[in-house]
């Protein structure tokens, strides 16, 4: 009972101190509740555009895990439909036609709402609305258009198993260059003189630490995946992949660019997790490949390495769909107050380029092949498209550090010529 008490007058307490507050703070109190409940409102009433974007990756994440579904457990469920010509009626063919036909409608889905929501400029466009609302409306949309995938014939999913190797290589592409541009956004912060003053120390450790792990990742994969002599594709991969962060780093210290060790240090780190991704994905019977035997002789590491992945695959596809501006080359006009977050067009073309992508690294860029139960991106197809990949992003960060270079040179010399 006195516990009872002290209690009450507590709350009394309280409610008198409320009550001798002033009317301005009483008043501003009031507002910021006001604001803060319509902030919530809005949250599940009105178009959000950022929240709507998390909504469409777990679309993309449900669609994955039912591919997966399909291709390692869907054989019985399958058993109905034409088989793959192409594989002449082996059964893990079901497993890949499945993976493609989820595919197809995960494409068609983000297809369509990229042919709806493309060029929406302003919040006020009913375009937005419908980008950031109507969900049941488009829940069921994604729905049928993946229903219809499986009544149509083999021969039109075998046609897109086909096509998804360009749109793959493409969401790769564009995947590529934004990192690449997020790595120099990054150097060019870092590199400003605010920044630079400040953080001077923190940068020079991060910068030689990105290095020396580089450098330190291409000495593991030498132990790990060229033991001997005989495993001369892997010395070829590993060795261009040395001299490839050797040459970004001597282009970036070069005089005339002076973008410093950061950017090379990074990218170095960027292209080296693509050489082991590469020998990673060489077939598992491989002699070179020792690490790929010890992850399948234990379930759990490959289950967790094909978890890992999945969830790799969304997040790479959200990052760069809401980076609406690594493909624009012309200088940005400035934003204003009621202008989209991010371009939605470019968001559901990625979407859809990344159905065509899990296409291929669920069925190791080859329908005909036969995959295993919980492994992802398998195959020689899958190693040579991660080389090329490689290889390519090298390619591009160099040409983002000499570009500007040229750019300046032949301006320079037009000026002299007038």
């Amino acid at each position: 009972m006195e516990a009872g008490r002290g209690a009450a007058a507590g709350v009394a307490g309280g409610g008198g101190a409320a009550a001798s507050s002033s009317p301005e703070e009483t008043r501003y109190a009031g507002r910021f509740v006001e604001e803060l409940c319509c902030a919530c409102v809005g949250l599940f009433t009105g178009p959000n555009p950022m929240m709507a974007r998390y909504l469409y990756a777990l679309i993309f994440l449900v669609t994955n895990l039912l591919a997966w579904t399909l291709r390692d457990y869907g054989n019985s469920a399958l058993a109905e439909l034409q088989r793959l010509k192409v594989c002449q009626g082996a059964r893990y063919c079901l497993g890949a036609e499945g993976v493609l036909r989820v595919s197809l409608g995960c494409f068609l889905f983000f297809f369509v709402m990229f042919l709806s929501t493309v060029n929406t400029r302003k919040v006020h466009d009913c375009r937005n609305s419908w980008h950031s609302e109507w969900w049941p409306v488009k829940v069921v949309l994604w729905l049928g258009l993946t229903a219809v995938t499986f009544l149509s014939p083999s021969p039109l999913v075998q046609l897109y198993g086909k096509v998804a190797h360009f749109g793959a290589g493409a969401f790769l592409v564009i995947q590529l260059v934004s990192v690449t541009r997020f790595i120099m956004w990054i150097n060019d912060c870092c590199q400003s003189e605010t920044t630079r003053k400040r953080c001077h120390l923190q940068i020079q450790v991060v910068s030689i630490v990105t290095y020396v792990g580089s450098l330190l990742g291409i000495v593991l994969m030498y132990v790990w995946y060229a033991p001997s002599p005989s495993c001369k594709l892997n010395i070829l991969f590993i060795t261009v992949t040395l001299v490839l962060v050797q040459l970004m780093t001597f282009v970036s210290m070069s005089s005339k660019v002076k973008a410093g060790y950061l950017a090379p240090g990074l990218m170095g780190i960027y292209v080296v997790f693509l050489c082991w991704s590469a020998i990673r994905s060489e077939p598992h019977t491989e002699i070179c490949n020792k690490k790929a035997e010890v992850a399948t002789s234990a379930d759990w590491l490959n289950i967790a390495s094909f978890v890992i992945a999945v969830i790799v695959i969304v997040a790479a596809t959200f990052s760069t769909g809401i980076d609406s501006k690594c493909l624009q080359f012309k200088k940005a006009e400035a934003e204003e107050e009621d202008d989209i977050p991010y371009g939605f067009g470019f968001f559901h073309l990625v979407f859809a380029m990344g159905a065509m992508y899990f296409a291929m690294i669920f069925v190791g860029w080859n329908a005909s092949h036969p995959m295993e139960k919980w492994t992802i991106d398998v195959g020689w197809a899958s190693t040579w498209v991660r080389i090329g990949n490689e290889w390519l992003a090298a390619i591009v960060y160099i040409w983002m550090m000499i570009a500007p270079v040229i750019w300046k040179t032949r301006q320079v010399g037009s000026s002299a010529e007038t």
